[in-house]
Parts: C-alpha cells; structure tokens; sequence
C-alpha cells in the first residue's frame, strides 16, 4: 500500500498532509476524510489554493468538518484545487501549487475546481470520504472525469461555517466517495442547522441511508431535452441513453423534458453573479488584515497593488475585474440585477418540472477528461462553456448528484432533485 505522500508525489492531489492517530469510537471510526482547501480545519494551512492565504491557520473547524470529528473520522490533509475555486478543470492553481493529475491518466486534467477531492477519492484504497464544495458544478465536474460520486446538497443543507468564500449565494459544502452509501452516511452525519451560519435551513435531516435499495419503480423521471443535444461527446450521449433505458427497464416512468430559459441563459447569468460575488469577497485579501503582507511601502493602492499582483493568478484576477465592472454604478442593473432577476426565472422553471417529476437527469459533463494540452489551448470563454451541464443546478440551489456510469473513460450521470429532497436523488443514484 503507497503511503499518501508516496501517493501525493505522483498525483499532487493534497496541497498539505496531516498525520493522524485513527479514532475507536462513532459512526465514521475508521474512515479517513480529505478536506478541500477553501474549507478550514484547526491548525491545517488552510488557503483555498491561492498564494494570498499561504500560512494561515485556522484557529476553529468548519462547522462540516467538526461534525465529522465528532463521529469518530480522523482528517488526512487538504486537497488541491483551483485558486478559490475559479476553474473547471484545476489548472488554474494558484502560484506555487501543483496542478492535480487525472487517477486514471495523468496526461488528462482531473476536473475542477475539487480535483484533489476527486483525484484522491479513486486512489484511496482504504475507507475514505472527501469534503468537497460547489459553486458551479465544481464536484460533480470531478467527480465525473475521476470515475467516483460526487454529491452537491440544496444550498442551506449544510452549514458555510469555516468556508473561505467563492460566492455566498452559490457555495455549498458536500462529498465524494466511491459508493453512493458512504456518500448519504456522510451527508447525513453535516446536514442540519446552524446556529453560526444563518442561510442554513430549519429543516428536518432525513436518514439519508435509508432510501438506497429501495429500488426505482414507479418514480418518475425526467431527461433534460437539451442535455443530449448538439456539443456533447457521442459516448458520453450513448451511456447515459443506456443507462436511462436501464432505469426504465426497472420500473422507472421515463420521459423527456425541456428547460429552455436555463440553457438560454443559466452560463451567463451564473458568470456574472458568481464573479460580482467573488470580486466582493477577494477585496479583504489586502495585505493589512487579510492574506499574506509585505513589506509596506508607498502609498495604499500601491502596496495593496504590489500584494495582489504577486500573489493572484491571471484567472483570479480576471474574475475580479470582470465581477467589479458587472456591479459598478452605471453596469449594475444591466447586468448583475438582471442576472438576479432571470436566475428566479430558472428556479421556477426547474420548480414547475418537479411538481410532475420526481427526478430530472443528464449527463454531468459534456465529455470525459480532456488532455491538459488540449485545455491550455482553450480560450477563457470556451472554459467557461464547459460547465453548460452543471450551473443550472447549481444556480437554483438544487441537491445533484454524479455517478459513473459506463465503461473505458469515467462518464459522469447527473441526478438533479427538488430543494431537500436528497434522499430520492440517493435512491436512484443508489440504483445505477
């Protein structure tokens, strides 16, 4: 068995490693958790992938992080990412950080903006979960191209308290694991309300565990129209077809339907609040306060200029000036108020869908893994296209989940359900 730092060396899924003593008592006694690094744990560096936030160390747990502690897991490290989570594929690593490589080739990108969650959670071969987080489709996206399960919850399932922020409206802390049941163990052990992160919601945590096996017959389930059109890999279509067919063929009420107002507009709409969201949030990465400081010298501006530049990465700093323009005075009810406005358009136009299904579905991704070659070659814009599939759900705050289907290269199957109804996602997910 490879050590981890043995397993880090080759893969560079862990920005640090933690040596741990395992734990005799709880629920998840035995069970190693890897934590993405936008998420704290007490006395880990923990710097969400950017140079900015090199040697902080949390004084607390995220409140995710304690609840696992308390159930008996021990934390092996934080995983790499994205800086701040900014990326679909993790080449966007902040200065100083290596790049996460595909388990299953190292030549392909492992998916972002959780890669080193995904990429350690298909390597482990001891039990293990990971604590990932999504903005925009940054576990399912992953999870999809490292062959494992990746679970997204409704926003307000589980608690933001201890996540360095991406964009408020948008984050939400959740899993990966190579079985759908340690997924809805783990999930139920976070879920549930907090009293330090007011957006969690005051309602009931179901027994998450107890919906897998229960089989699919008679739920209805509906294929997203535009999910299988034009611009998604022949493969991927042909599995996930197959395995739809397969959900039918055990007793599954399959139809198609349409979500035309959020294929028109969710990729857009999603950029322009998550980058005014985020550029707000990256303001106190200063130097004074807030991220690492420098020697002062001249003027504010120039010295919070000096810290910035030398420690941002070109893809955070665009996403800085591209979301401060979209909330300057004169910009702002062009575009982000009207992005606010056609994102409750989405919501409502997934909720109408789910007063006659139970279930919606498409593939997670629009391919399997690209070559990291290949992604170095793309434009900012055709980056961002690639999470086509992902933000709607993200958008609307619904709970999704990615499981693998097929063989060869991981294809990834999203499973989409309505605000807290994660336990029928887990049954269906559980079928598959």
């Amino acid at each position: 068995m490879k050590s981890l730092h043995e397993i880090n060396g080759e893969y560079n899924c862990f920005n640090t490693i933690q040596e741990y003593k395992e734990k005799t008592e709880g629920a998840l006694k035995g069970v190693k958790i890897s934590v993405k690094d936008c998420i704290c744990v007490k006395g880990m560096e923990s710097t969400a992938g950017s140079a900015i936030l090199k040697g902080y160390r949390p004084l607390f747990n995220a409140t995710a992080v304690q609840k696992l502690l308390d159930e008996g897991a021990v934390i092996i490290g934080k995983t790499a990412q994205d800086a701040f989570g900014f990326g679909s594929f993790s080449i966007n690593t902040g200065k100083g950080f290596k790049q996460p490589l595909n388990p299953i080739d190292k030549t392909r990108v492992t998916g972002g903006s959780s890669g080193g969650s995904a990429c350690i959670t298909k390597l482990a071969d001891f039990s293990h979960i990971a604590l990932a987080e999504s903005t925009g489709g940054s576990i399912a996206c992953p999870a999809s191209y490292c062959g494992v399960i990746g679970l997204t919850p409704t926003y307000g399932r589980v608690s933001r308290y201890g996540l360095i922020d991406y964009a408020n409206s948008l984050d939400k802390i959740g899993v990966m694991a190579k079985t759908v049941i340690e997924c809805a163990k783990a999930l139920e052990i976070i879920a549930g309300k907090d009293k330090k992160d007011q957006t969690t919601a005051d309602a009931p945590v179901e027994k998450y565990t107890s919906f897998p096996g229960k089989g699919v017959k008679g739920i209805r389930i509906g294929i997203i129209k535009e999910s299988i059109q034009d611009g998604v890999d022949k493969d991927v279509k042909e599995k996930f077809l197959k395995t739809a067919e397969f959900l039918k063929s055990k007793g599954a009420i399959v139809e198609e339907v349409t979500l035309p107002v959020t294929f028109k507009h969710a990729l857009p709409v999603y950029y322009i609040i998550a980058m005014s969201e985020a550029s707000t949030n990256l303001a106190k990465y200063c130097g004074m306060r807030y991220g690492r400081d420098e020697k002062i010298e001249g003027s504010f501006n120039e010295y919070f200029a000096k810290v910035r530049s030398k420690c941002f990465d070109d893809e955070t700093k665009r996403r800085i000036m591209l979301g401060t323009f979209a909330r300057m005075s004169g910009f702002r009810d062009a575009y982000y108020i009207k992005s606010a406005k056609i994102r409750t358009l989405i919501i409502n136009e997934y909720k109408n869908l789910f007063k006659k299904y139970d279930v919606l579905i498409s593939p997670s991704m629009p391919n399997t893994a690209p070559k990291t070659e290949e992604v170095k070659k793309l434009t900012p814009i055709q980056n961002y296209m690639m999470d086509i599939l992902t933000v709607g759900p993200n958008l609307a705050g619904l709970p999704h989940i990615s499981v693998p289907v097929g063989a060869g290269l991981p294809t990834g199957f999203m499973i989409i359900a309505d605000h807290f109804d994660e336990g029928i996602m887990l049954q269906v997910a559980y079928e598959i």
